[in-house]
């Protein structure tokens, strides 16, 4: 298997929140367990300016790094970090967080996880699977994005 992708070609999943309009990006695996990586997953993910990911928690812990736009990261304990190409940030399990592109052009990000497989736990129904819980497509019986 080549270890190298071309991100730019990945079919991103469109996501949003069921009840807040807000919430909408759009979304691919890179790799995750069985698929190119045997202990880590990446994504790679698109937000429009004004939308946000949505407030949720990680199975297991983070490292995201903006590729291009701007953006505000919201933690759980109320503190709030401008973000831009170049940033990079690491959540630990399980803090809860959302991030929201607040400049005119698209946020473009890679997310890193420290699992082969995880899921991730959002407040409201994600669409379009109408679940609360996303995840890399190895859950056997579980819905992935």
């Amino acid at each position: 298997m080549n270890p190298v992708i071309d991100s730019t070609k990945l079919e991103r999943t469109k996501v949003w929140g069921e009840s807040d309009p807000a919430v909408r990006w759009q979304g691919a695996f890179a790799r995750y367990g069985g698929q190119g990586s045997t202990a880590s997953s990446t994504i790679v993910y698109e937000i429009e300016p004004g939308g946000r990911l949505g407030w949720h928690s990680d199975a297991t812990e983070e490292t995201q790094y903006i590729i291009a736009g701007s953006g505000k990261l919201y933690l759980e304990d109320g503190s709030t970090y401008s973000v831009g190409p170049g940033s990079v940030f690491v959540l630990p399990t399980p803090m809860r967080h959302d991030l929201e592109n607040t400049g005119s052009d698209t946020l473009r990000a890679v997310a890193f996880f420290a699992a082969a497989m995880f899921t991730q736990t959002f407040d409201q129904v994600m669409m379009p699977l109408k679940t609360h819980v996303l995840g890399t497509p190895n859950r056997e019986g579980q819905v992935a994005y």
